[in-house]
């Protein structure tokens, strides 16, 4: 077990001035949906913001690539940055900053400026999802943390498969600026929570880099959790960051309707992630291999059947087996990572949250290639095999347990 330093501050109490409790942990999963929609909104809007800012969709998904990269080495380097600052503040300063970088994309004039946007939202993502995700258990009574952990966490979800297609439909109604605006108000509403709900949380468990070093190397369930991660993650990034192309050039629907399917995707994703908790609870490993195989046949039947029949008959129900495969991935994940090290959350989330992202940016890099060098149907190829290799790393281990 890695060591762990202990301030020796005392804990914040669970209520503060009426502050804390869930209304508090309704705040974080609201300033986490915030982020990851903002992190993943171009994914709908690549073909758009390309055509307006003259740039390839191969080089638009840099949206998607470079905050996730900055996300994933924000993660660790913030956690242990924090140190004793007031968690509070971290996230206050983090929302802030999310909110402010989607307001400058929404008026700028060049793709640099967009770009250079889209860093400052990969530090926030990554420092506030790792601070925020060990935050449950300050907040609620020890009998409501798993629940409470549950919801925070389906900040997530709910932004990956709802946010995208919400953000891509108000896009296509009023323009990408405007989706982009709307992304960045979220942000600030979501700030306005936090100073208002969220009470004060000193620092109680600062891990070292060192820490995580440790972590990594003694404790194998965080090592299998962390490779399904990166081959799910990057899998479904290949493949989803360029949703919209797919949709058009592959299953032959026309750009009024991409907006339309993307819901479909949205709400069986919502569906899937709600699902995700009760069977996870039960079997994170079965879960696992089962959500790999749904959203590994997904991907692999859209590219196979192509434009054969009505977009609506062929692709929509395509979707909504990529949805609810999908939104059970980032319950089934985090499971798998808090059971392998319960006492080390915060060290544990910030390495799951460093590979996500990561996961994320790569998985759009590749995807861009694919499309650049090969042909839009190759994401769907080579996503589906990915995914599938997480049963390489899944199958082979065994069943973590809280320990």
């Amino acid at each position: 077990m890695p060591n762990v330093l202990i301030d020796d501050r005392p804990a914040v109490t669970r209520q503060d001035g009426g502050r804390g409790g869930w209304a508090a942990v309704f705040a974080v999963a609201v300033g986490i949906s915030s982020l990851m929609t903002s992190e993943l909104l171009p994914v709908g809007l690549l073909t758009p913001v390309g055509s307006d800012l003259d740039v390839s969709e191969g080089t638009a998904g840099l949206m998607v690539t470079a905050p996730g990269l900055v996300a994933a080495f924000s993660a660790p380097l913030l956690t242990v940055a924090a140190g004793r600052f007031d968690r509070r503040i971290v996230l206050v300063a983090l929302i802030a900053l999310v909110g402010a970088a989607n307001l400058v994309s929404a008026f700028a004039t060049n793709f640099a400026t967009v770009l250079v946007a889209r860093l400052l939202i990969g530090i926030s993502v990554g420092g506030f999802w790792a601070v925020a995700g060990s935050l449950a258990l300050r907040l609620v009574p020890a009998d409501q943390v798993a629940r409470a952990t549950a919801v925070v966490f389906g900040g997530v979800s709910t932004a990956s498969v709802l946010g995208v297609p919400a953000g891509t439909w108000l896009g296509e109604l009023a323009g990408w600026r405007v989706a982009f605006g709307a992304v960045g108000v979220l942000g600030l509403l979501a700030l306005v929570g936090l100073l208002t709900l969220l009470p004060p949380l000193p620092a109680e468990r600062t891990p070292a880099l060192a820490d995580l070093g440790t972590l990594l190397r003694t404790n194998r369930g965080v090592r299998v959790g962390l490779a399904a991660t990166f081959l799910l993650i990057t899998g479904q990034f290949v493949a989803y960051t360029f949703v919209r192309p797919v949709l058009q050039d592959v299953t032959g629907t026309g750009g009024g309707s991409v907006g339309a399917l993307l819901l479909v995707y949205g709400i069986a994703g919502v569906v899937g992630n709600f699902a995700a908790g009760s069977v996870a609870s039960r079997g994170v490993r079965r879960a696992l291999l089962g959500v790999a195989g749904g959203l590994a046949a997904a991907l692999v039947l859209i590219a196979a059947i192509g434009s054969a029949g009505h977009p609506w008959a062929t692709a929509a129900p395509l979707l909504v087996l990529w949805g609810l495969a999908y939104g059970a991935v980032p319950v089934c994940l985090q499971t798998w990572i808090l059971k392998s090290a319960p006492a080390e959350g915060e060290a544990a989330s910030s390495l799951f949250v460093a590979v996500f992202n990561l996961s994320i940016a790569l998985g759009a890099l590749l995807g861009g290639f694919a499309v650049e060098g090969i042909a839009t149907a190759a994401v769907l190829w080579l996503g589906g095999a990915l995914v599938l290799a997480t049963a390489l790393a899944v199958g082979t281990a065994a069943e973590p347990a809280d320990a």
